[in-house]
């Protein structure tokens, strides 16, 4: 018998927001020791960050993410509650106009998680960091990978002060955003470009935090009017979403040509003149802002197709928006995120750390989440002027004509809200979509009749006022 001991197992993730911390506690269960390294100084508790614009903005956390986050992270929807996030009912606690229609608020099929982006990676950051195996490394630059194009061996860093180190390790996860230099650092190995596609609707996102009326503060339903991406006009939509104590996060948005403003008056009349209904302006009536207008325009569908390609080089995988990003308007960045996390430790559990062509199997096992919610964004935003230099494809023409006649008859039959409600909720993919009975029933249409104005209870209109 050897004497030897065993060699330590080494894993870094690049990034140290939510994508990268749910890889890292993902990584935890094979690996002796994580490391997240991080260019920024990370708040100790729900504060804003920098270098995350988006926080600003409406997130939702759909079960289907939810129930990623909760395996990795048990007891993370407890906490984000006792903080006072909110768990609305899906379509119960819902109040959304789409481009066929006002939904009906049928009995709950899956929910969502509502609060401030700071309180929800604040939550999930204090458990993960809470463990002895995983180390952050803070204000430290990525400069490079280490190894070649058939094996990542370690990152190369950089220090505020100038100084340089290389990180060893087993794996390698990048988790660091739209921003991701992945594509650059192939190449450095000797790989080709990846194949990536971008559906850029020019979305231009405006969003203010304000105290609802008192009575407004618990049980309040998200209130929605979306876009109409065919009609002959700049698309436009809102969002007003409760979160934490007593505030509704209201985020506008619009396509060219209508970016919303980021005057206070003129914010609330753009929710009131410019989009499709003015249900949004009417409960502000009696609401306070409380902050300034945020602005973000880094809003577009990105995907890289890092499983395609025909070599991949051990021991390194890319996850979260460095994978795909899409239109934060749909939500569903950081339910595919922990989807993605969840599906890497899959993998390995099942394949063993190290085995040959792991990281391969994990790129494609983490693709499969970003195949859903990318339908579902492109399927709408590829209309839009200049979203794409070729226009809508053949499948993207075929696509959306299938999907709006199907959420024209979800307004009106509750069978088919729920499969919809399905897959919007990362529940189950695309595919519940396509079975006999759900093509019968959209080919027949809605079951009851369209609705005249939002379904706002007549104690909800009175809580707001």
């Amino acid at each position: 018998m050897s004497d030897q001991p065993s060699p330590v197992r080494s894993a870094v993730v690049l990034g140290g927001s939510l994508a990268g911390l749910l890889a890292a506690r993902a990584l935890v269960g094979f690996a002796d020791r994580v490391t997240v390294v991080e260019r920024d100084v990370l708040p100790d508790g729900p504060e804003p960050r920098r270098n995350l614009p988006q926080a600003r903005h409406v997130h939702v956390l759909w079960s289907g993410g939810a129930r990623a986050v909760e395996e990795l992270v048990p007891g993370v929807g407890e906490s984000l509650l006792d903080a006072g996030a909110h768990r609305l009912a899906v379509t119960t606690d819902m109040v959304a106009l789409a481009p066929q229609g006002w939904f009906r608020r049928w009995p709950e099929s899956h929910h969502v998680f509502l609060c401030g982006r700071d309180l929800l990676d604040a939550t999930v950051r204090a458990r993960v960091l809470d463990d002895d195996r995983i180390e952050l490394v803070e204000r430290a630059e990525v400069l490079g990978l280490e190894g070649t194009d058939a094996a990542v061996t370690g990152v190369r860093l950089r220090g505020t002060d100038g100084s340089r180190r290389t990180l060893h390790a087993d794996l390698v996860v990048d988790a660091t955003g739209r921003g991701s230099r992945a594509p650059h650092w192939l190449r450095e190995l000797g790989l080709p470009e990846p194949a990536q596609r971008v559906v850029d609707s020019g979305l231009a996102y405006a969003s203010r935090i304000y105290r609802a009326p008192e009575p407004a503060w618990h049980g309040y339903p998200m209130v929605t009017v979306q876009a109409d991406p065919k009609a002959d006009s700049p698309g436009r939509a809102g969002v007003l979403a409760p979160i934490e104590d007593g505030c509704w996060l209201v985020s506008l948005s619009g396509t060219r040509g209508s970016e919303p403003p980021t005057d206070g008056a003129e914010f609330t009349r753009f929710a009131r003149e410019e989009l499709r209904h003015p249900v949004i302006a009417d409960l502000l009536a009696g609401a306070e802002p409380l902050t300034d207008i945020s602005i973000t325009r880094a809003t577009s569908n990105r995907r890289y197709y890092y499983e395609r390609m025909p070599a991949w080089p051990e021991n390194f995988a890319v996850i979260g928006d460095a994978l795909a990003a899409y239109n934060p308007i749909y939500g569903h960045g950081m339910s595919v995120a922990a989807q993605s996390a969840l599906a890497l430790r899959d993998v390995i559990q099942g394949q063993g750390w190290g085995a040959p062509g792991l990281s391969h199997r994990i790129q494609k096992a983490v693709a499969r989440p970003v195949a859903a919610a990318w339908d579902l964004a492109t399927s709408q935003d590829v209309f839009y002027p200049g979203a794409t230099d070729k226009g809508p494809t053949l499948r993207d023409r075929l696509l959306a004509a299938y999907v709006s006649r199907l959420m024209r008859t979800a307004t009106g039959n509750g069978r088919i809200a729920r499969r919809v409600t399905d897959v919007t909720s990362l529940e189950r993919g695309a595919e519940a979509l396509l079975t006999p009975t759900v093509l019968l029933a959209t080919a027949i249409g809605p079951l009851k009749r369209p609705l005249s104005g939002p379904p706002l209870r007549p104690e909800e209109w009175q809580a707001a006022q």
